[in-house]
C-alpha cells in the first residue's frame, strides 16, 4: 500500500513540476543594498512622493539590478529611477539616462533634464545619452549592459511624436547592447486583453500580449511577470490621466531576458 501511495505521489509530482518550471517567477525580496538606494535622505521629494504608487524597492529586486551591474534608463523623464539606479550600482556601476532622440523637442526638455542628473552629488556614474530609438548600438555598446528598463513608456514608442520609429528595430537593438543573460523590463498600463496596439495613443495602454510577442521576436525569452502593480479594479477603457484611475492603474511589469548561449 505504501508503495503504491509512493508511486501515485510521484507520478503528481512528475505531473505538477513541468507547469511550476513554466510559471513565471515572483520577484524576491529586497536586498540591503537595494533598500539603501531607495531610503537614501537625498532623493528629492518630488521622487519620494512617488514611491507608494511605483513601489521601487520591490520592482528593483525584481530587475536583478545589484551594485556593480550597468543600466540603461529608457526615457526617464525626471530621473526618478536613474537616481535609484546610481546609488544602488554605485561607483562600479554605470546608469545610462537614454532619451529618444524623436522627443528631445518636447517643451519639457528630456534631454536637458538627464545632463542634469550626473551633476547632482553621487550621480556621477549617470551618463545621458540620446539617438533614434532604432539606431543599433556601435560595436562599443554590443553586450554592455546588464539592465535595460522602461517604465509607464513603451506604449510611446508607437505615438505620433514618435514619428513612426521602428519598434521592431528598438528592441532589437536592446538585445544587442543587452550581456548575455542580461534583462530587459517592461513596466506599462493594461490595456483590455486582445485590443494589442489600438489605445497607446489615447488612453496610452498596452495589450501586454502584445509586448510579450514583440519583445520574443527580438530574441528574448519571457524570464518573469510580477502583480506588484497590478490593480484589479481599473478600468482598462479610461485614459490614465482620467482622475478616476491617475497613479491607480493596471500595470503589468515584465522581465525579459537574453539567453546565454
Amino acid at each position: 500500500m505504501k508503495t503504491v501511495l509512493f508511486l501515485k505521489s510521484a507520478l503528481a509530482t512528475l505531473a505538477v513540476a513541468p507547469l511550476l518550471l513554466s510559471m513565471p517567477a515572483q520577484a524576491q525580496a529586497p536586498s540591503p543594498a537595494v533598500v539603501a538606494a531607495v531610503a537614501d535622505k537625498t532623493r528629492p521629494e518630488k521622487d519620494t512622493q512617488q514611491d507608494a504608487i511605483r513601489r521601487p524597492a520591490e520592482l528593483i529586486a525584481f530587475a536583478n539590478i545589484k551594485p556593480g551591474d550597468v543600466v540603461m534608463d529608457v526615457w526617464p523623464g525626471g530621473g526618478y529611477w536613474s537616481r535609484v539606479f546610481s546609488t544602488l550600482v554605485g561607483p562600479k556601476g554605470k546608469v545610462y539616462a537614454y532619451v529618444p532622440a524623436e522627443i528631445t523637442g518636447f517643451k519639457s526638455d528630456p534631454l536637458a533634464l538627464a545632463k542634469a542628473i550626473p551633476a547632482e552629488p553621487g550621480h556621477g556614474n549617470v551618463e545621458a545619452i540620446s539617438y533614434p530609438a532604432a539606431e543599433q548600438p556601435q560595436s562599443d555598446m554590443l553586450n554592455k549592459v546588464d539592465v535595460v528598463w522602461t517604465f509607464e513608456n513603451y506604449h510611446d514608442l508607437y505615438d505620433s511624436f514618435m514619428k513612426g520609429a521602428d519598434v521592431n528595430a528598438f528592441n532589437q537593438a536592446v538585445f544587442k547592447r543587452l550581456k548575455p543573460g542580461g534583462y530587459y523590463i517592461i513596466v506599462d498600463h493594461a490595456a483590455v486583453a486582445g485590443t494589442g496596439l489600438k489605445h497607446t495613443e489615447d488612453l496610452h495602454r498596452i495589450d501586454p500580449a502584445t509586448v510579450k510577442t514583440e519583445v520574443q521576436k527580438a530574441g528574448f525569452v519571457l524570464d518573469g511577470e510580477s502583480s506588484v502593480l497590478a490593480i484589479a479594479g481599473d478600468d482598462h477603457l479610461l485614459k490614465v490621466f482620467d482622475p478616476a484611475v491617475r497613479g491607480k492603474t493596471d500595470r503589468f511589469v515584465l522581465r525579459f531576458k537574453k539567453p546565454s548561449h
